[in-house]
């Protein structure tokens, strides 16, 4: 039986119809949404190491990427400076998070998934001692880094500069400084103007603005979502919380005559330490200070907190030498920070117990507050290391004398300086700003397109299908039946 005998010429016609009815309809271009790109940064302080994943669509606006912390991992263990006596160690201690962002990426973005390692304050120092163990430990971390399957960009000490300027694009990203989401669900680029940054580290202070004219040498110019930002930024080094600590620890000692029982007024009541003399003059920060090595390296202080808010910020004030403060203040020959700094965000990571202490925002009485608290009523507010607590003290009584005195802050004034360690959900630490900044030199996707017809066609040429699918195997059944019941009917005659 032939497919004509099958099909009947009306079921033909029909789908001849169909045919010139599909060459008829319109098309269009329908872009598939475009797909998500990742990128790893490790933030590698002086006293620990954070992995964060980046996510961002492989469109861009005016060349920048569009970026969203997709997760973070806390390495376990101290900071990658603290390694020098067990290399391989400060490799293996990366592993779990490196194999959590392998989980979390997808296989096939593997090996278009950038990964950076950045080392800052800690490694910075150390690299001014001994540069032969700094060029060590980042070889060791760079042969675990080339394990992974992931697109290597290099691991190194990154400068005071560029913390600061990627800090400084961090924060004001996710303030939506440099461009915001509309109500009408297109971005625009953002009238807000930037503020500047204060970045207060574990071995160093970073600040870090905008200017409107060319300036010193330690200003780069960013191009972010097609504009152009002049960013200055200047680093105090040995002004940071840990090297601050050993600072006030060795001029207290001094103060006290080298004798074996220290009062410390930065630390709390009920808190004290047996300090080893050669933990304290050991690095840069404190080992040129030839007037207090007195004692000998193994000399031991037993030092006790005395929560004094006016001794403690008197002994501060004696660490704020002429130099700090003129790069600072009017007193600058080029007056380098008048320019633009008329808001201000503060970045710590010991803000969260400052801020809980100035609801009123007076920071002077907050800082005076948690140098009269005892270490029991710190530990009520807050679940910190007791090392970290102890520390509070110092450091608000540090960034109030920075604002006030090298700065000449207004602090009462509304606004003008804020505290803050994230904004949203998201570090405003230096990693999102340099992969922001890294958007610019990935290339951009172009969307794949496909062909596509109305909504309203696509039934009506379903249904035609449908019928004429269903006629035809009907008309074969029937054919097919038709012919069975004929042969049964000639061989019964037979």
């Amino acid at each position: 039986m032939s497919w004509r005998e099958l099909l009947p010429p009306s079921l033909v016609i029909l789908a001849g119809l169909i045919g010139i009815l599909l060459l008829c309809v319109t098309t269009k271009d329908v872009q598939d949404p475009p797909r998500c790109k990742y990128g790893i940064v490790l933030d590698a302080g002086p006293s620990h190491t954070t992995l964060f994943i980046y996510q961002w669509s492989a469109s861009k606006e005016n060349n920048t990427g569009i970026i969203s912390e997709y997760s973070s991992c806390a390495v376990q263990g101290l900071g990658i400076s603290n390694y020098s006596g067990s290399l391989e160690e400060a490799g293996k201690s990366l592993k779990p998070c490196l194999s959590q962002a392998v989980r979390e990426i997808p296989e096939e973005q593997h090996g278009q998934t950038p990964v950076y390692f950045g080392a800052t304050a800690g490694m910075r120092l150390l690299n001014l001692t001994s540069p032969t163990l700094s060029d060590a430990l980042l070889a060791a971390v760079t042969s675990t880094l080339k394990l992974y399957p992931f697109d290597f960009q290099g691991a190194e000490i990154l400068s005071s500069q560029n913390e600061g300027v990627f800090s400084w694009v961090t924060v004001n990203y996710l303030l939506e400084n440099f461009i915001k989401y509309g109500w009408n669900g297109q971005w625009s680029r953002s009238r807000k103007g930037t503020v500047s940054v204060m970045i207060i580290g574990g071995a160093s202070t970073q600040v870090t603005f905008e200017k409107r004219s060319i300036g010193p040498e330690n200003e780069v110019t960013l191009w972010l979502y097609g504009q152009a930002h002049q960013v200055c930024t200047h680093t105090a080094r040995c002004y940071g919380r840990d090297q601050l600590r050993k600072s006030l620890l060795l001029k207290a000692i001094q103060d006290h005559g080298c004798v074996r029982n220290v009062s410390n007024p930065c630390w709390p009541l009920s808190y004290s330490q047996e300090v080893q003399f050669s933990s304290l003059h050991s690095g840069p920060c404190t080992a040129s200070n030839a007037s207090l090595r007195t004692p000998t390296s193994e000399d031991v202080f037993h030092v006790t907190g005395s929560s004094n808010s006016s001794a403690c910020r008197k002994l501060m004030g004696s660490l704020f030498n002429s130099c700090l403060l003129c790069g600072f203040s009017q007193c600058s020959p080029n007056q380098l920070f008048q320019a633009n700094i008329t808001r201000f965000q503060v970045t710590s990571e010991a803000l969260d117990l400052v801020k809980k202490m100035m609801p009123s925002g007076d920071l002077g009485q907050a800082a005076d507050l948690l140098c009269g608290m005892s270490m029991e009523e710190l530990s009520k507010i807050s679940r910190m290391r007791p090392d970290r607590l102890a520390d509070h003290c110092s450091i608000s009584t540090f960034i109030y004398d920075l604002s006030t005195r090298g700065f000449q802050f207004n602090l009462d004034s509304s606004g003008q300086v804020t505290f803050q360690e994230k904004v949203g959900n998201a570090s405003a630490g230096w990693a999102l700003g340099y992969m922001l900044n890294l958007t610019n030199a990935i290339p951009e996707e172009k969307p794949s397109s496909l062909k596509g017809i109305e909504y309203g066609v696509w039934p009506l040429l379903f249904i035609l299908f449908v019928l004429m699918l269903t006629g035809s195997f009907a008309r074969i059944a029937y054919r097919v039946m038709t012919k069975d019941d004929g042969q049964d009917a000639i061989l019964e005659e037979v």
